[in-house]
């Protein structure tokens, strides 16, 4: 079975939004777990407009699946996952000023940067993921880093999952998901997943291990409850 992992930044978005501590991002992350997600994502940004740097101190001290961080490696970000040590960094190379991920790495061209950041993660036990768009040479050149898994870039699957082009849509990620496995690479996916487009996505890609949703799910959670939306996942990736 894919492993769901629930990023909660739009809960922190919502919490900060009157400045008290409602709803309280402990509490969401062990409920979640308890409904039966098998790990929490977060994605601080150097503002903090929704996760805090003190948010991932916390929920390291309560999350007991698995933990993973979200960022792009800037020194405050390595120093930060550095000291909390979850169980999975994803670097992503998102903009101090972008309001979501919008692109995976050039790994051809980052890739002495992203040997040291990674190098330095698996010195202390954290496993990495990079977040890659579906392309061959981004995988292959990811594999040269040293990273553990990638994270394909979902957006474009999703934007063609809507037109009813899903084969199309779906054809690149098939191609990168095979490429991964074939140089070793464990393989994650995130951004636009939904609980329409899910079960399509997962019954097509080999070898997903797992899945981080958060925007969709919360949204989601609006009309259908927490807890509800969160087995609905679950059904649709066993």
């Amino acid at each position: 079975m894919t492993k769901l992992s629930v990023n909660i930044n739009k809960l922190a978005t919502l919490r900060n939004s009157r400045g008290g501590n409602m709803p309280n991002l402990i509490t969401s992350a062990k409920d979640i777990e308890s409904f039966g997600a098998q790990g929490i994502t977060i994605h601080p940004r150097p503002d903090e407009r929704h996760i805090r740097y003190q948010d991932s101190r916390d929920l390291k001290k309560v999350v007991t699946t698995e933990f993973n961080i979200e960022g792009n490696p800037i020194p405050k970000f390595i120093d930060l996952v550095l000291e909390v040590k979850p169980t999975q960094v994803t670097l992503v190379p998102d903009a101090e000023n972008a309001i979501t991920s919008n692109a995976g790495w050039n790994t051809v061209k980052h890739k002495d940067f992203l040997i040291d950041v990674i190098s330095t993660f698996k010195e202390n036990g954290i496993r990495t993921s990079i977040f890659v768009d579906p392309d061959d040479n981004m995988v292959k050149g990811a594999a040269e880093t040293g990273t553990d898994r990638i994270e394909l870039y979902t957006e474009s699957y999703a934007v063609e999952f809507t037109k009813d082009n899903k084969e199309e849509g779906i054809a690149p990620f098939i191609k990168a998901a095979e490429m991964a496995h074939q140089v070793g690479l464990g393989l994650n996916a995130g951004h636009d997943l939904n609980l329409d487009n899910i079960k399509y996505f997962k019954e097509k890609i080999p070898h997903l291990l797992e899945v981080s949703i958060g925007h969709a799910l919360i949204c989601e959670s609006l009309y259908l409850g927490l807890e509800n939306v969160v087995n609905m996942y679950l059904d649709r990736l066993k």
